[in-house]
């Protein structure tokens, strides 16, 4: 197992692994043989970036089975999903802030996030597993009332994709059994979701598989699982966090 990271030092950005509190950077490419480079130096030395820069980013929706339960929604048997701008990206500690403008209902949704690290296109089950290279924490973040302010046209990119409406990180974790894992999320401190990632009705490689046969994924992309119940609005000045046991805390502040 490990746990990759983007970090800002000096001026510069690199990669590298999280060691308890200390970074070892390294060079390459993260997704095709990186090597370490040089002496490992403070955590606190840095500030962490979004883990990955996604091109394609994409979210799933009714993904859960309590959650589809709840909304009274069938089981779907491909992904139900949605393009989320690549510029919506921001790493821990970073703000989020909704369009200028915009005085609606903003809430949190805590997802496992999927990194890919192979190019894959049309792909088996057996493929689409390898070609998940790690595990992250994603904030997918929606405007509510621009989401439904059309009857005639849900406006799924627009509501999810505006600035600093994805945060993802704080690392990539690699070697993690996601059917082990539960995703938290704390508003305030006060926690509103805690639902394990086995309760997804489709799991991982199908996921990847299915999206695979539309669009060719390549390494860095990001998808989002979907998230299960007590996603809520946030007000100005909370903080978010979303937590998953393995690959850390997603810290965000919410800002009108």
């Amino acid at each position: 197992m490990a746990l990759w990271v983007r970090y800002a030092r000096n001026g510069q950005e690199g990669f590298g692994t999280l060691e308890g509190e200390a970074i070892q950077p390294h060079e390459g490419d993260l997704f095709a043989g990186a090597t370490p480079a040089g002496p490992a130096f403070p955590l606190a030395e840095a500030t962490l970036l979004a883990p990955v820069r996604p091109a394609v980013f994409i979210g799933l929706w009714n993904n859960f089975a309590e959650a589809a339960a709840k909304q009274g929604l069938t089981h779907p048997e491909s992904p139900l999903f949605f393009l989320k701008s690549p510029r919506s990206v921001v790493g821990p500690d970073a703000t989020i802030t909704p369009p200028p403008g915009y005085t609606g209902r903003v809430i949190y949704e805590g997802e496992l996030g999927l990194v890919i690290g192979k190019r894959v296109s049309n792909a088996s089950e057996e493929e689409a597993a390898a070609a998940i290279f790690g595990l992250t924490c994603v904030n997918d973040v929606t405007a509510l009332e621009t989401l439904t302010a059309e009857a005639s046209f849900p406006q799924w990119a627009r509501a999810k994709g505006a600035d600093s409406f994805g945060p993802v990180g704080p690392a990539i974790a690699t070697g993690l059994d996601w059917s082990t894992l539960r995703v938290k999320v704390a508003l305030n401190g006060r926690i509103r979701q805690d639902y394990p990632a086995a309760d997804m009705i489709i799991p991982p490689a199908r996921i990847v598989s299915l999206l695979s046969r539309d669009i060719t994924l390549e390494p860095g992309d990001l998808i989002a699982c979907g998230t299960s119940v007590g996603a809520l609005p946030m007000r100005p000045g909370m903080t978010v966090e979303v937590t998953i046991e393995g690959i850390g805390v997603l810290r965000n502040t919410f800002s009108a």
